[in-house]
């Protein structure tokens, strides 16, 4: 008897098979088209965003990406060409409470990926750029898939999250030709002000024409000090990084102290007198005795 079950029930699962070969032949089919389908877009895909986007890594994670999401549409096609829709629907509640435990668990990565992908397709910052963010200045050297590599002035590597960088502010210094500079100085008292403003200009052209540059350099008296009466004189270089503006300044200081040297203008620093006055009250026998 129980053999004749078991007959009966391999009969039944040999006419579904019979019955069901079609629909298996073509679920196969659709299963190997997806496969190579997502091989094809890949290279697409990878050739496209290579256009726009510099790293390598993050256009092959969109270009994996691309290809993973049409598999998984092959593999939902051929899931209901076998009449699985239970399975199918089985499968996306899976994946829903998967992908809701993966997603808290890695958010933070999650949200640096992303941002790495948003930053390598804006236009506003590139590899090679000089920048400052999140408290560091530097070149740009890497927009990785999770972390933003800079280049410090002193050769100091800094790496940022992705994220840091997309929701904090950033200065692009390469996206002007030109840089402004800044030198405060103090002279004395007694010093020839109209005399300091004319020196202190002309040095400046000489060194760095600003004539060239066709942008006006500015010469300000900023205000009384406790030993110098102090200006500040602002003028343009060519540059789209931090060294030009360094190198600059540091000219600058120099070729200004020479010209103050020649003109006898004196440079004060701070200087502090102590007097000390004798009690009126202790008579001389009394001084003399502490003395």
């Amino acid at each position: 008897m129980d053999i004749q079950k078991s007959l009966d029930t391999l009969k039944e699962w040999g006419d579904s098979l019979v019955a069901g070969l079609p629909n298996i032949i073509l679920a196969i089919i659709v299963l190997v088209v997806s496969y190579f389908a997502s091989r094809i877009i890949y290279n697409v895909v990878l050739r496209l965003v290579n256009k726009r986007v510099p790293k390598i890594a993050i256009a092959r994670l969109i270009g994996r990406t691309s290809s993973v999401v049409i598999f998984c549409i092959g593999l939902f096609i051929t899931l209901n060409v076998l009449n699985l829709s239970g399975t199918l629907k089985t499968i996306l509640s899976a994946a829903g409470i998967s992908g809701l435990v993966i997603g808290l668990a890695l958010q933070g990565t999650l949200s640096n990926t992303l941002s790495g992908i948003i930053l390598s397709f804006r236009k506003n910052i590139k590899i090679g750029n000089w920048i400052e963010t999140n408290g560091y200045e530097g070149e740009v050297m890497d927009i990785n898939i999770n972390y933003f590599v800079l280049k410090e002035a002193d050769n100091n590597i800094v790496i940022i999250p992705n994220k840091s960088i997309l929701e904090n502010s950033f200065k692009n210094h390469s996206l002007t030709p030109k840089i402004r500079v800044t030198i405060s100085c103090g002279v004395s008292y007694d010093s020839d002000l109209e005399l300091v403003e004319k020196l202190t200009t002309e040095t400046i052209n000489q060194h760095f024409n600003q004539e060239s540059i066709d942008s006006e350099m500015e010469f300000y008296y900023t205000e009384f000090g406790d030993s110098s009466i102090n200006f500040i004189v602002r003028f343009w270089i060519d540059g789209t990084s931090g060294v030009p503006k360094l190198k600059a300044k540091s000219k600058g200081i120099i070729e200004i102290k020479k010209a103050f040297a020649k003109a006898d203008i004196d440079i004060p620093f701070p200087i502090r007198t102590l007097q000390f006055e004798t009690n009126p009250l202790l008579t001389s026998s009394d001084q003399q005795k502490d003395s």
